[in-house]
């Protein structure tokens, strides 16, 4: 009777799915048209004028950042330049040599040099002789915290304790107190995974987003370290498919409701933003994991709905090394968990005649 049960179970989520699954594709672009980490509008001219070696795009474009203050682009272009300059630096060494004093090539060299330590075996030896780079950075222009956020990052790799990290974090805050690149560099600062535990970790993140102008993707920091947490072994456990269990299981409730309460922020934070606007994409992408994660499959379907076209690496990267394929795969595994947990027919279907296979 037992095993009947569990069949007949089976068999009304399968047809739950065949019949709502298509229609909760409304919203939703289709496979290929979801781009992975696009870049906005004004860097993308900027990476292809490096593809061809040229580097005066990229110097309008950050000097542009720096005499505007616009310190949150000014750091995920450089992020995303060095990026691009790990296997094709030849633009920057021109750069570099036309201007070698320049803040904004000194910035994004200081990125590329701690990214290419950071993977590297000797890491640690390495990321010590970055430190006059980061020093040159940080003088090119006093008031940018971008060569900071970069201290931050290099100060977790070489073990710098605590002292060491506070001194830095007060003169990241000094510069933009509410800087997002900054703050989750202090976050992974403090993290179980380095040199602080999950409750300082969450402490640090809620205090940081109570402190947050409405709209600050600070407010998303929570969410960030419920991240942390989650793919720490002490949280979820993360996997590879959403159909196979999600990404794991909660640990106890305390942890549980300050990373739900973490979710319900983040939700906030996000409607705050147009449905496929790329500024917000990476909180959302996070956002749509630590959901599934929690099994909060119609929050998380939102979530994809409004990321729209803009994957982004992370969080995906944490499970695979196909991260716009773990994104695809997981919106369509949440797809299937919302339509099993539909009514097989809604009430305005019930007492309509239905052919013999309606």
């Amino acid at each position: 009777m037992v095993r009947t049960m569990s069949l007949i179970r089976a068999l009304i989520s399968t047809a739950r799915m065949l019949r709502h699954t298509p229609r909760l594709a409304d919203g939703l672009p289709p496979d290929d048209a979801v781009l992975l980490d696009a870049p906005d509008d004004r860097l993308a001219p900027a990476l292809v004028s490096a593809a061809l070696g040229e580097y005066e795009p990229t110097a309008k474009l950050l000097a542009t950042t720096r005499e505007s203050a616009e310190w949150e682009n000014r750091d995920r272009y450089v992020m995303r330049l060095a990026a691009f300059a790990h296997n094709r630096d030849e633009w920057l060494g021109r750069w570099l040599a036309a201007s070698p004093h320049d803040p904004d090539a000194l910035v994004v060299k200081a990125e590329l040099g701690v990214r290419r330590a950071w993977e590297s075996p000797a890491r640690a030896e390495l990321l010590r002789e970055m430190g006059p780079l980061i020093g040159a950075a940080a003088e090119g222009d006093p008031r940018d915290p971008v060569p900071w956020r970069i201290a931050l990052d290099h100060a977790r790799g070489t073990h710098a304790g605590h002292d060491a990290f506070e001194t830095l974090w007060g003169e990241a805050v000094r510069r933009s107190s509410h800087h997002y690149g900054c703050h989750v560099a202090a976050l992974q600062y403090l993290s179980a995974r380095w040199h602080g535990s999950h409750r300082e970790c969450f402490d640090f993140a809620e205090q940081a987003a109570a402190d947050a102008l409405p709209g600050s993707l600070v407010k998303a920091l929570p969410m960030r370290a419920a991240f942390s947490e989650l793919v720490s072994g002490d949280g979820l456990i993360p996997v590879t498919t959403v159909t196979a269990g999600a990404l794991g299981t909660t640990g106890g409730t305390s942890t549980t409701d300050r990373i739900d309460a973490a979710c319900d922020e983040a939700v906030l934070l996000s409607s705050m933003y147009a449905v496929g606007d790329p500024w917000p994409a990476e909180v959302r992408n996070l956002l749509a994991y630590v959901l599934v994660g929690r099994h909060r499959w119609d929050e998380a379907l939102e979530q994809f709905r409004l990321i729209g076209p803009y994957a982004t690496s992370f969080p995906w990267t944490s499970l695979t090394d196909d991260p716009l394929g773990q994104f695809l795969e997981t919106r369509d595994g949440v797809r299937l968990q919302v339509a099993s947990g539909m009514p097989l027919w809604n009430r305005t279907d019930r007492g309509r005649p239905r052919g013999h296979y309606a």
